[in-house]
């Protein structure tokens, strides 16, 4: 999606630090036979209050985003932040005013509701003086899958100048680059059987139109004129899921493992534009020492029939996420770096927890050193381990429990150095 990266948690973690910076220079209490401390110093008063984290009406958080398609963004975002007794965040209201060199001066407004750990719903909405718009409302419930249904929706409609088409296939030279700007609605569905508290079957259905126009972007050559043009996708899938994770948001061990089946069509249900898809998608967290928890991904993707299937509906690697069937993370690259008709994709990293801190609510920060390897192939029997690309890197996570991850993850691939922002785990 378009739009200023979701690095909200992250400037939750600049802001609680701030906070307790400020709380812990105020006088200590003195030993019996020591001397009388200083009198506390008087509150911040008139403009000077807006620049004291414990004073200020909002926490005014600095944003500072790089993404190896859509460049350096820079801005600020004043923050509120709603905790419980528990000092557990429940509500982040987080406008900003943004700058980023290809599109201008952009706001956005966003709301995060965490009611419960079994209900959460979201909303963003943003411009930019130049292409780019967004709007996503999100909503979950069940998801602690207590009672025997739990349900998802999304709506969002989204303007993006960023993406990057390269070609098809595990080779396509960075030198072909081309720029579009993709304009899609799409509207998504997830209902959960939960025939035990591990175990879900669980049905998504999606309507997605995607206009593929021409780019923007002054050092980018525009796509070519053949991928042009608007496709309508309609995709019914079903997954049977195991589910062992000790949490949903930030999970210190357990296993979540998915295989799925779909059908997908440009025209209607049942038509010669329809295809299928197959794959799996496993996540494995297991604890290796005091604060540390390896974790791996691993994820595979095919298309056993394709007919005229859109190039953006392929299988492909590349960017900071995963999606389950969907795009793979291959961090050293920009998001849909290599396209082709099936994909695999697998990472391994340490998260390791190296501070934690009370101010507003519990802070931990991590550091995590990790590796990402991925192919694409356009035949089924094509060998999946052979030819892969491979990145290592090291990110950063800031975690206010028990429903807010932010994370700054830098990798290095055979085509550079590239950065991503964003709120929740990668995978």
């Amino acid at each position: 999606m378009s739009g200023a990266p979701h690095c909200l948690a992250i400037a939750l973690l600049l802001a609680s630090s701030s906070l307790a910076v400020a709380q812990d220079e105020g006088p200590t209490q003195a030993p019996a036979q020591g001397p009388i401390p200083p009198p506390p110093a008087e509150p911040s008063k008139g403009l000077s209050r807006w620049f004291n984290p414990a004073t200020a009406p909002f926490i005014p958080v600095p944003e500072i985003a790089v993404d190896p398609n859509g460049g350096t963004t820079l801005g600020l975002i004043p923050t509120w932040v709603k905790t419980d007794e528990n000092h557990q965040v429940r509500r982040i209201i987080a406008p900003d005013v943004i700058y980023n060199a290809n599109f201008g001066w952009g706001v956005h407004g966003r709301i995060y509701q965490y009611s419960s750990g079994d209900e959460q719903w979201s909303l963003v909405a943003g411009i930019k003086e130049r292409v780019e718009r967004e709007f996503d409302a999100e909503y979950q419930r069940g998801r602690l899958r207590e009672e025997r249904w739990s349900f998802s929706a999304s709506v969002v409609y989204d303007v993006d100048g960023t993406p990057r088409f390269y070609g098809f296939g595990n080779d396509s030279p960075a030198s072909a680059v081309t720029n579009y700007t993709n304009q899609q609605e799409r509207v998504e569905m997830q209902v959960g059987l939960n025939l035990t508290h591990a175990w879900q079957l669980r049905y998504t259905g999606r309507l997605q139109v995607v206009d593929v126009l021409p780019g923007t972007l002054d050092n980018v050559a525009s796509i070519e004129p053949q991928f042009l043009g608007t496709n309508k996708l309609l995709l019914n899938r079903l997954s049977i899921v195991y589910d062992t994770r000790d949490d949903l948001t930030v999970p210190n061990r357990g296993v979540e493992l998915i295989a799925y089946g779909g059908l997908a069509s440009r025209n209607g249900l049942l038509n010669s534009s329809m295809y299928s898809e197959v794959g799996a998608d496993g996540r494995i967290f297991s604890p290796i020492a005091e604060n540390t928890i390896l974790v791996a991904h691993v994820a595979a993707h095919y298309l056993p029939t394709a007919n005229n299937v859109p190039f953006w509906a392929l299988s492909n690697i590349g960017g900071g996420e995963s999606e389950v069937g969907g795009a793979q993370p291959l961090r050293g690259f920009g998001a849909g770096r290599f396209y082709d008709r099936d994909s695999f994709s697998s990472s391994l990293e340490v998260r390791r927890k190296i501070l934690s801190f009370d101010a507003s609510t519990r802070v931990d920060v991590e550091i995590t050193p990790f590796i990402d390897i991925g192919r694409v192939f356009a035949k089924t029997g094509t060998f999946a381990l052979d030819q892969l690309h491979y990145v290592g890197g090291v990110g950063f996570r800031g975690i206010a429990r028990p429903f807010v991850v932010g994370y700054v993850d830098i990798g290095y691939g055979s085509e550079g150095v590239a950065a991503f922002t964003g709120l929740n785990y990668p995978f």
